[in-house]
């Protein structure tokens, strides 16, 4: 009795095994009507190119508009797989990274088929090249709510690319101990792409600056009688136990009419030189009537670029003074000092791009790994473009830069137009460590929350954007949280959240 029980056992899960195959390989619809389009799936990965190692590109139908999705990949030896689940199309990892071998330096051909009613329809099928260059393996980020209030309720999370493995970095909630006071975690930072040297943020309750140093964790404090702050927006120098930070006094405005919603502004914000290893600050730039911000170092280590605000109007000079009057006339333009690493000295500023001059203003600079091309986002106002509709990205050939200041009129920009959206924020934009993909937080789905995009980049071209991918492709509409400052990283941090918790206590 027992043997026949544990045989119709068996049957059973191998039925529902041959079940779940057949759910996930469906059979391509027999008759079909042509749609004469591409198909409207989200995320949008039609004729995207993509890194030879990146996690299954799973995407959807929009529910509602049809009750069915299948798809056919066909790799370019001919092989073909469907995939269908629903109006979703979920693709094993190992299938799907049998498909990306075979396909190096060409492209999948796919196929999708939509079903409204009791009818098929077929799209047209669309193209997923594929690089050869791979992409980090890892990428960080900030979970925030948009209403920037729920302060207890984010991390810093990192995500494996190749897969779809997401964990946490720091969870604010098991520091934030103090309600009323708050906490606030941010600003994470690592050395050339590597995280046993890192470091992270924690503000009003708590406060510091938690360091990772060759793999020993403390938490620090910057601020001194001569700093404005402690340490806010940092950058490791690349081989040097240096990191250089902005120090800022920054307030936040609440819009209710502006589309623009958020504004967050410094009073006033300098440059310092943090000596990781001697516990020493030292001070870049400190001019009392200007705002720096953003420090970020070349590649080399040669020289540190910044934005840096142009002369303030008069009324700036008032802290007081009204919020809607002031921000609209704040502009920074991006500038650079050479270091010598000898002696820890900094050169003369040179003004880099004078984005004022077209009325402009230019934040979050990041030279590429070769040091051929400069990055940047760029808007009309403020050093705040995560909530600017009009902010873009820009990258510039730096070979034009010769020691006069480029323009928006002078310079000869890459064509990003693959890379941007038309309405809404693209912010925070880095490079890979081989140089040939750029990411970048985007509001496009939406317009309330920011996402991680990336695109391919090869020699001054530049591929069309697509969302970071998820097991489930619904996953970006019900997870209600921003992806604040994405950070590619080439190792995963190794210390555990407990790990780090020790340093508050």
């Amino acid at each position: 009795m027992k043997r026949n029980i544990y045989t119709y056992a068996l049957l059973w899960v191998a039925a529902l095994m041959m079940l779940a195959s057949c759910a996930n390989h469906p059979g391509v619809p027999s008759s079909s009507r042509d749609a004469k389009s591409l198909p409207g799936i989200f995320p949008d990965y039609c004729n995207v190119t993509i890194p030879c190692n990146i996690a299954p590109l799973n995407f959807m139908l929009p529910k509602g508009q049809y009750d069915e999705c299948v798809a056919r990949i066909t790799t370019p030896d001919g092989k073909q797989q469907t995939y269908g689940d629903g109006v979703k199309v979920q693709i094993p990892e190992d299938e799907w990274h049998d498909m990306l071998d075979a396909s190096k330096g060409k492209s999948l051909k796919v196929e999708v088929w939509g079903k409204k009613g009791e009818e098929w329809l077929s799209f047209k099928p669309f193209e997923i090249y594929v690089a050869k260059d791979p992409i980090d393996e890892y990428v960080s980020y900030r979970l925030i709510e948009p209403s920037y209030v729920a302060w207890t309720y984010m991390e810093i999370a990192q995500r494996k690319l190749t897969t779809f493995e997401e964990s946490q970095i720091f969870n604010n909630e098991i520091t934030c101990n103090d309600i009323k006071k708050g906490q606030c975690i941010n600003c994470h930072s690592y050395q050339n792409y590597k995280t046993d040297n890192m470091l992270f943020h924690v503000r009003l309750a708590n406060s510091g600056t938690v360091i990772v140093n060759d793999g020993k964790v403390s938490k620090v404090d910057l601020k001194r009688d001569y700093t404005i702050s402690s340490g806010v927006y940092p950058s490791w120098h690349p081989t040097a136990k240096l990191i250089a930070f902005s120090t800022n006094l920054t307030r936040q405005a609440f819009h209710t009419a502006n589309p623009n919603k958020i504004e967050v502004y410094d009073i006033e914000s300098d440059l310092i030189l943090y000596d990781v290893e001697k516990d020493s600050v030292s001070v870049v730039s400190a001019d009392p009537d200007l705002l720096e911000i953003y420090p970020t170092w070349s590649p080399d280590g040669k020289y540190l670029y910044y934005g840096k605000s142009v002369p303030l109007p008069e009324e700036m000079k008032d802290k007081d003074k009204d919020i809607r009057v002031i921000y609209p006339k704040i502009q920074y333009n991006l500038y650079r000092r050479s270091f010598d690493l000898a002696t820890h000295g900094f050169g003369e500023e040179e003004l880099v791009y004078d984005a004022a001059s077209s009325d402009k203003s230019v934040t979050l600079a990041r030279i590429s790994p070769d040091g051929r091309y400069l990055l940047f986002a760029l808007g009309q106002y403020g050093c705040f473009h995560s909530r600017h509709h009009d902010a873009d990205i820009v990258c510039i050939p730096m070979d034009q830069y010769s020691g006069t200041a480029l323009t928006g009129e002078t310079a000869k920009t890459v064509d990003l137009t693959p890379l941007n959206s038309k309405d809404y924020s693209d912010s925070y934009p880095s490079w890979s460590s081989n140089g040939h993909w750029i990411m970048i937080a985007s509001r496009r789905d939406d317009d309330n929350y920011s996402r991680v995009y990336f695109a391919y980049f090869n020699n001054g071209k530049v591929g069309k954007a697509f969302l970071m991918p998820q097991e489930d492709p619904e996953h970006h509409t019900f997870l209600l949280k921003s992806y604040n400052r994405p950070e590619f990283m080439v190792e995963p941090v190794k210390i555990s959240v407990e790990e780090f918790s020790r340093v508050f206590k």
